[in-house]
């Protein structure tokens, strides 16, 4: 039996003549911090995303919840300091999806493991008290009981220190959730197609239901760009000749079969051969093994890795790992963009940069002689203080009245500490309502470890409106294994046709769309990805 299609229902609210308080465009983790926030203050909020919730980079990090041992190195302690304060927080806030994580720094060198222990000694000092567990420095035996497949020769010991690790798509699902059980309405495949002006002033949005092809006009008291690496686009609606804020970098990952590491902790490479930070993370039963820093020219939805990238990847876990993996373990490659802002000084030009090491991983908040409100950069870690910052400036700007932020102690929708298995653990005290679905017991492919249960639950309850939806970002089978998702995509579609009532062509059709997608994940035999293989600029 077809059950009501929400989308209406959103829809409806959405478009309400009555003018939004907020209205926030990108359905990132900027984007979705920024609206809950909002809502969370009473504001009355719109969110409106293009795409669908963390369809771009926001779905396609390294899963860390971290504050960033990289940039104590580079001496911003401010950074480090304030993400450090948010993992605690997000950890609190979301103990279903946060999870600590131990992480080996081997030592290969007498000076190796005192050099980087002093430094994390100072990262658990930066913590404060929502510190995870301290640092420690572990013997040969030790860090090979933690990760046995670490290579053996020359290692002397090495530092154990913690991080959070955690489900992005999943965390942007639960902020969803989070957002419309305070009132706020967000609606996705809604690209924004113009901008609201009276005079000079932005006051509204037109966008379109991609589903219909309706266009909608919306008004809003203040109006926040957070659409991530595509905010220029969006400021170019506002101001045509606007110059570029960003000097955008794409970063790799490739996951590969969890008997590449099967102790408890991750591996964390300090200094690679070119000075870059490397991770391999157990996640879902698999292994998460990145990322690179490649400046690239422009920003596509759908990013691809150069060969050299996984190449890189590849060989310096070689360096670390026994067995290694190589091209033919790897079970799909993904590729997210971080939106790094320009130096106005050395890049005002507008070029790409040739370098991106040096950019600021901070959040930039700029506001437009319109009122536009952009903002960009930052990490998913910092989602909530992004979100923090953004609103006060906005109720500044459009004059909203005064209220205090509640987001530090706001549990997260489905929040719980009751243990889970894995697999159900990221639906918190929702599993189950999703376990009482039809198809609980039915798993999707042999391969993953999902159910026809979280397709129906992920078109009734979390706006899930694709394939690509469901098997990309509501489950994870996309990252996890491309090859075995493309084989669950005919099921997907017949179960969503069910739920929201569609034919037999929009089967076919998204089917065909999602396995195309699915090609670009995976490796062919000599080349970095399905896609044509583009050269990095300037590199």
């Amino acid at each position: 039996m077809t059950t009501p299609d929400p989308r209406q229902d959103v829809l409806r609210a959405a478009t309400s003549p009555e003018p939004w308080d907020v209205l926030v465009i990108g359905g990132g983790a900027s984007g979705l911090g920024t609206a809950l926030e909002a809502a969370t203050r009473g504001y009355r909020t719109l969110l409106l995303e293009a795409h669908d919730y963390a369809k771009g980079t926001s779905s396609r990090s390294t899963k860390l919840v971290h504050g960033g041992v990289r940039y104590l190195a580079q001496g911003n302690v401010s950074l480090v300091r304030e993400a450090l304060h948010e993992r605690g927080l997000l950890k609190r806030n979301a103990p279903h999806l946060v999870r600590d994580l131990g992480f080996v720094i081997a030592a290969y060198k007498w000076w190796s493991a005192p050099f980087y222990g002093i430094g994390l000694k100072l990262y658990d000092l930066l913590a404060g008290k929502l510190n995870l567990q301290a640092s420690r420095y572990v013997t040969k035996a030790q860090a090979l009981e933690q990760t046995p497949t670490l290579k053996r020769e020359h290692l002397k010991g090495g530092i154990l220190y913690f991080d959070g690790q955690f489900d992005d798509s999943r965390l942007a699902v639960t902020l969803l959730r989070t957002l419309e059980n305070f009132g706020g309405v967000a609606v996705n495949h809604a690209p924004v197609v113009g901008l609201l002006k009276d005079g000079q002033k932005v006051v509204g949005a037109r966008f379109r239901d991609d589903e219909t092809g309706q266009v909608h006009e919306v008004r809003a008291k203040a109006v926040v760009n957070a659409t991530g690496v595509f905010v220029d686009d969006l400021r170019r609606m506002d101001d045509p000749g606007v110059k570029p804020m960003l000097s955008p970098s794409q970063g790799v990952h490739v996951v590969v079969d969890r008997r590449f590491l099967p102790g408890d902790a991750a591996v964390m490479v300090p200094r690679t051969d070119d000075g870059r930070v490397l991770f391999a993370v157990p996640w879902h039963d698999h292994v998460v093994i990145g990322t690179t820093d490649t400046p690239v020219p422009d920003v596509s939805w759908e990013p691809r890795a150069l060969p050299e990238e996984v190449e890189f990847i590849l060989k310096t876990a070689a360096q670390y790992l026994d067995p290694a993996p190589t091209r033919a373990d790897v079970r799909s490659v993904y590729v997210g963009l971080r939106p790094l802002v320009k130096n106005e000084k050395t890049d005002g030009a507008g070029g790409t940069a040739s370098s991106t090491a040096g950019l600021s991983r901070d959040h930039i908040i700029r506001i437009a002689e319109s009122g536009l409100i952009t903002l960009t950069g930052g990490k998913w870690t910092t989602y909530r203080r992004m979100g923090e910052d953004t609103v006060n400036r906005a109720a500044s700007v459009a004059g909203l009245p005064v209220r205090l932020s509640m987001t530090e102690g706001l549990k997260l929708h489905g929040a719980t500490t009751e243990q889970q298995p894995d697999h159900w653990k990221v639906y918190g005290t929702d599993a189950a309502w999703v376990q009482s679905l039809d198809g609980a017991d039915t798993p999707l492919h042999p391969e993953l470890p999902y159910t026809e249960a979280e397709v129906r639950w992920a078109a009734r309850r979390e706006q899930a409106r694709t394939v690509e939806d469901v098997l990309s970002r509501r489950v994870r089978a996309l990252l996890l294994n491309a090859r075995a998702s493309a084989e669950a995509a005919p099921r997907v579609a017949a179960i969503l046709a069910e739920e929201l009532g569609r034919d037999q062509a929009w089967q076919d059709a998204q089917v065909q769309a999602y396995r195309d997608l699915a090609a670009g994940y995976q490796l062919t035999p000599n080349t970095g990805a399905t896609l044509p293989d583009r050269t990095p600029p300037n590199v």
